[in-house]
């Protein structure tokens, strides 16, 4: 059974406190029963940290006398791409627990020898990350690391799964690799994909997987543009498809050539408002072949369009700028 290692690293951090702490204080203190203490600190024992069982009424578990965590000795180069890993993760959506992030960096700075610490203080302190904090759904740690170890050794998980119609099931899978895209985690199988965020539990099993030849990423790219939402749209553009696939969001659509000069994008969405928005942005040429209610809204962003660019609007504009600028230009 995997350990949930957090926890134990957070043991080992209330014993650094200092003294004698009581199994029932540090039991409540994790949120376990005193059974699972006592495992964790063989646990830390195993990992040669010195620590002491006191017995007797007033006994508990405590650091041998003198010990402390050695600094941990990074260079300039790994102490920036950590702290800078941890900010944009969290920023991304891609940290399971987004607190995480912040106790790791308080818990980096404080190992950290001094005058490096300083340095990353004042990089984190005085750096700007434009990309917006974004509301992620809640995924479980101990799920996604369960998932990535069945990947990697191959072996099937039972999982409790809730769909998006909010029903509950049993499933049993071949993880083939989990995949962070667009603030959200999924894991790959042979046969589709799943959200680690509907995922209620995962329990690795014994059976094994062989001749797991999928490619994790592209995989839950190809599932997320033909999930079956409302509309199923399908326009032929003018160009080839490593142009256009640059020029569209990743997981968004299917781009198929058609022949040297065209390709079919196919999409699924459960709205069509924002399509003709996106269409209009390849700046290419395209023909709508379904649905016909995407003609129309393309036929309605384009009149919304050309009248905001009015040539009768655009001069009167162009008339008030000389009006405002030209004061400015007489007095230099």
């Amino acid at each position: 059974m995997t350990r949930p290692t957090s926890r134990v690293l957070a043991l080992l951090e209330l014993l650094q406190a200092g003294g004698t702490r009581r199994v029932g204080d540090l039991a409540d203190r994790l949120g376990v029963d005193e059974r699972t203490v006592r495992r964790y600190a063989e646990h830390l024992v195993d990992l040669d940290i010195p620590v002491r069982s006191i017995r007797g009424r007033y006994g508990g578990y405590r650091l041998a006398a003198g010990y402390r965590m050695p600094p941990l000795m990074l260079t300039d180069d790994e102490a920036v791409a950590v702290a800078i890993g941890l900010v944009v993760g969290r920023r991304a959506g891609l940290v399971p627990d987004s607190s995480a992030s912040e106790s790791a960096l308080a818990k980096l700075h404080r190992v950290l020898p001094a005058r490096l610490a300083d340095r990353l203080g004042a990089l984190l302190a005085m750096s700007s990350f434009t990309a917006p904090l974004r509301p992620t759904p809640h995924v479980d740690t101990d799920i996604l690391l369960t998932l990535a170890t069945a990947a990697r050794d191959r072996l099937s998980v039972a999982l409790d799964y809730t769909d998006r119609q909010g029903r509950t099931s049993a499933r049993t899978i071949s993880p083939a690799g989990v995949v962070a895209h667009a603030g959200r985690w999924y894991v790959a199988t042979p046969d589709r994909t799943f959200r680690l965020d509907r995922i209620i539990s995962a329990t690795l099993l014994e059976a094994t997987n062989d001749g797991l030849s999928v490619d994790p990423a592209s995989a839950v790219l190809e599932s997320l543009a033909t999930t079956p939402w409302t509309h199923h749209v399908s326009v032929r553009v003018a160009g080839t498809a490593d142009d256009i696939e640059r020029r569209l969001p990743l997981g968004l659509a299917i781009v198929t050539p058609l022949d040297s000069s065209e390709v079919r994008v196919e999409l699924r969405a459960e709205r069509l408002d924002w399509v003709p928005a996106l269409l209009a942005g390849l700046g290419r040429p395209f023909v709508v072949e379904h649905p016909l209610e995407l003609r129309e809204q393309v036929a309605a962003l384009a009149h919304r369009l050309g009248r905001s660019v009015n040539a009768s609007d655009l001069s009167r504009r162009d008339a008030a700028f000389e009006d405002r600028v030209q004061p400015v230009l007489d007095r230099a």
